[in-house]
Formats: structure tokens, C-alpha cells, sequence
């Protein structure tokens, strides 16, 4: 991700000391060589054309990455371009994991049925001898404020019907902001039954499919809105029946029983995030690599079941102004003017 790599098995609880083993192997002894990396070189390209290039709206992150942010790295996507693979020599590859693949950079999570004792010898074991990295300063630069609507298009030879995505710059994933954003989205979209699917898909059939959603990274999220238009319907009415719904939130409370439906959601997804080992041992690396903290598993739902419709409402009007967000016209290539 935009954040960090995971790497991760599941195995029976009686060949953890194989995991254990291989994990420490490739952290210790791995084998970087140029014919690895070719052959990786071929199969990212492979996946960025299968899942980016040749998808339908497959660039849309791209694009208003690019147009969202100015100066910090979130405004290039994870797989980066088909040049920059093709130009990057195996001296840059031996010195990246050199700086970034050592324990001083790494959280190792075990969850399952396990003997504690025994789990943390075998890590000793096999992790004791890895040796320490440099320290890793990470200093990114700050994005200037956004106070004046970005406007842009974009166009994909792979779609016949335009989309608008609406997107602003949010804080980071560790506040209670990025939080109440999550609870903003989930009230929009989340369910055939949320406002803006009742309204645009269900009762004024002005669209095909509406979402919502907040993406929470380590240094800014983006909170995107995205709606496709039903037959003629223009993109600019669109972008004002949803406006339309994001004034409400920030000029009324939401209802009581609008409330209590969002907070009986998020301890229902909450739950059922939590519900297998492999999301356990994920929660726990993120939590303790973004927050410092592992009891956040255990206290995550009581912070959710804590914000008020009041913070609800002072997040819109904070973070969700017109004049803060992105406009990007997402259009089929036939729309290009020649």
C-alpha cells in the first residue's frame, strides 16, 4: 500500500516454527538478484496493465492522486509507471531493502492457537541474529491548503459511461477526524437503504451506482465520493444532488435513529473484521505501526460508539467544503476534443 508492505501466511498451529523460519529467512538471507527481478519486473507490469491500464476506471486513483496532491508522495499510486519499472537497475533494488527490509523497520505479528513462551523462543531464534538498520528518517513535506475548487478531466479508452469523483484531502489515519469521516461515508452510501443511494439510485434514477468511502493513510487520507449517471443524465447533476445531501450534514444533525443505525453498523463491520485469526494478526501489526498502541483492538469500537452527531456535523463543515475538494471528470477517450 501507499503505507507499507505485508507480508503474511497462515499456517496449523503446529508448523509455526516453519513460519517463523521462512520469514526470518527472507528478511535475513534473501536472494535479489537480476533474474528475480526481471521476472518480477514482467509481473507487476502484467498486473498494473490487468488491474490499471486495461481495467474501466482502472486510473481513477491515479488521477486524483495526481490532481490532490502538490508535493508529497501520495500523489503517485503504489505500482507507479511502466518506465519507472523499466528503469529501475538491481543497485537500487539491493539498496532499498537494505534500508527499509531490517527488525528496526518491522512488526512481527503471531495470533492463533500458539504456546506464548515457546513463540516468542522461536523469534529469538531466528530473528535474534538479524542485525539492526540504519535509522529511517521519514520527513514528507506538507501540502499546501486547498481553498478553491479543483477542477479536471481525465479520459479512459476502456469505459462508455463518465463518472465524477469528488474528492478532499482528510487528516491522517490515527485521528478521531479520519474516524468520523468513516461514519460520514457509511451514512452516504453504505446499503441500499443510505442517503445517497435511496436518493440518486432509487428514487430519482439520475444515477447507476454511488459510493462513498475514506482513505486512511499514515500522513493524509482522501474522503471520495464517486457516482456514474443513469442514461442522460449530466455530470453536473450529479455533483449538485450530492452536494445537496453533504450541505445536509453539515447545516442539520443526523437523526437519532439515523445514529443509532451507523453505530449498530460499525459494531457489526467491526466485528466482523476481527472474526478470523489472519484479520486479528493484521489489526495488530497496523494498529501497533500507526497508533503505538495493540489495545486499540480493544478499544476501537468504544471511539466509534463515542462520537457524537455533533462532531459528525463539525467534520462536514470542516473537512467537506466545495471550495477543498476535487472535481475530476472521468470520461470515455470518445469525449476527447480533437
Amino acid at each position: 500500500t501507499d503505507d507499507f508492505t505485508y507480508y503474511y501466511e497462515n499456517f496449523p498451529s503446529n508448523n509455526l516454527e516453519l513460519a517463523i523460519w521462512m520469514e526470518s529467512e527472507r528478511m535475513l538471507h534473501p536472494v535479489i538478484d537480476q533474474i528475480g527481478v526481471n521476472t518480477q519486473n514482467e509481473v507487476v507490469k502484467e498486473e498494473k496493465r490487468m488491474r490499471y491500464d486495461n481495467s474501466p476506471y482502472g486510473k481513477w486513483n491515479e488521477e486524483v492522486k495526481f490532481n490532490l496532491f502538490k508535493v508529497h508522495p501520495y500523489k503517485q499510486t503504489t505500482i507507479g509507471k511502466i518506465e519507472h519499472l523499466d528503469s529501475a537497475t538491481l543497485d537500487e533494488f539491493l539498496a532499498f531493502h537494505k534500508k527499509y527490509y531490517v527488525p528496526n523497520n518491522a512488526v512481527l505479528t503471531v495470533a492463533g492457537d500458539i504456546d506464548i513462551l515457546q513463540t516468542k523462543k522461536w523469534i529469538k531464534d531466528y530473528f535474534g541474529e538479524i542485525p539492526r538498520g540504519k535509522e529511517i528518517k521519514r520527513k514528507f513535506p506538507k501540502e499546501p491548503n486547498i481553498n478553491e475548487t479543483i477542477k479536471a478531466e481525465a479520459f479512459d479508452t476502456n469505459i462508455q459511461i463518465p463518472a465524477i469523483f469528488l474528492a478532499y484531502r482528510t487528516p491522517k489515519k490515527n485521528s478521531r477526524e479520519a474516524r468520523v469521516l468513516d461514519m460520514i461515508s457509511t451514512y452516504l452510501s453504505d446499503g441500499k437503504s443510505s442517503k445517497l443511494y435511496k436518493k440518486l439510485v432509487d428514487e430519482k434514477k439520475i444515477s447507476l451506482e454511488v459510493s462513498a468511502f475514506n482513505i486512511s493513510n499514515e500522513d493524509y487520507s482522501t474522503y471520495v465520493i464517486i457516482s456514474l449517471p443513469m442514461g442522460e443524465t449530466k455530470l453536473a447533476t450529479l455533483i449538485e444532488e450530492i452536494s445537496e445531501e453533504v450541505d445536509k450534514i453539515q447545516d442539520e444533525l443526523i437523526s437519532e435513529k439515523d445514529f443509532k443505525k451507523l453505530q449498530n453498523q460499525f459494531e457489526s463491520s467491526f466485528i466482523s473484521s476481527n472474526s478470523t485469526i489472519e484479520r486479528i494478526a493484521n489489526s495488530l501489526a497496523e494498529y501497533y505501526t500507526f497508533f503505538g498502541d495493540t489495545d486499540l483492538i480493544n478499544k476501537e469500537l468504544d471511539i466509534y460508539k463515542s462520537i457524537t452527531r455533533e462532531e459528525i456535523k463539525s467534520v462536514a463543515q470542516l473537512y467537506l467544503k466545495p471550495n477543498q475538494r476535487l472535481e475530476l471528470h472521468y470520461l470515455p477517450e470518445s469525449q476527447r476534443e480533437k
